[in-house]
């Protein structure tokens, strides 16, 4: 594979999940938009490879901390979604589905106390912020937020699938890179 060709891709896929990360100011897209800057690199990790794509993943994160504008959507790119496209990769690798899955979900209940806590401790948003459920979102995110991430995972499986068969041959074939 062709240097070129894989920073090229990096590039260009890092800048699209950036601008996704600067969309973050509408109040909808505090989640979404994250999960869906994190999927923008599932190309690099299929087309290149996993530990190659860790570079991407953090280029993004550190240019998302100084340009996007949701610290919410800031901390859950880095502490979950930018990543997870990366290591669903490496996990979807294991023999047992079980322990695939408990692993998935033991990353993603991580991912979302720390960012809670780290929202809470070291970026000093108060957790009344939060709304309604105020000092209890950990524990509401937690319980709705594993349906929604199970839901999620399955999303990613369908979209690798979907470029596999649509767009891989041209991303191939585009950016020059051979096997």
């Amino acid at each position: 594979m062709k240097p070129t060709g894989k920073v090229a891709l990096g590039g260009v896929l890092a800048a699209l999940s950036l601008t996704f990360m600067l969309l973050t100011f509408f109040p909808f897209a505090t989640y979404a938009l994250p999960a869906i800057a994190g999927a923008v690199l599932i190309p690099f990790v299929v087309e290149v490879n996993a530990k190659s794509a860790w570079l991407v993943y953090a280029a993004v994160a550190i240019l998302s901390l100084f340009i996007s504008p949701d610290i919410e959507a800031k901390t859950l790119f880095i502490s979950l979604f930018g990543y997870y496209p990366i290591l669903k990769s490496l996990l979807e690798r294991i023999r047992s589905r079980r322990l695939e899955w408990v692993l998935k979900l033991a990353v993603f209940n991580i991912a979302v106390v720390v960012s809670y806590l780290l929202l809470l401790f070291v970026i000093g948003i108060d957790a009344d912020s939060f709304g309604i459920v105020g000092k209890y979102a950990v524990y509401a995110m937690l319980a709705v937020g594993n349906i929604v991430f199970v839901l999620y995972d399955i999303t990613l499986t369908s979209l690798i699938a979907l470029y596999m068969r649509t767009l891989h041959p041209r991303v191939f074939k585009m950016f020059n890179l051979k096997r």
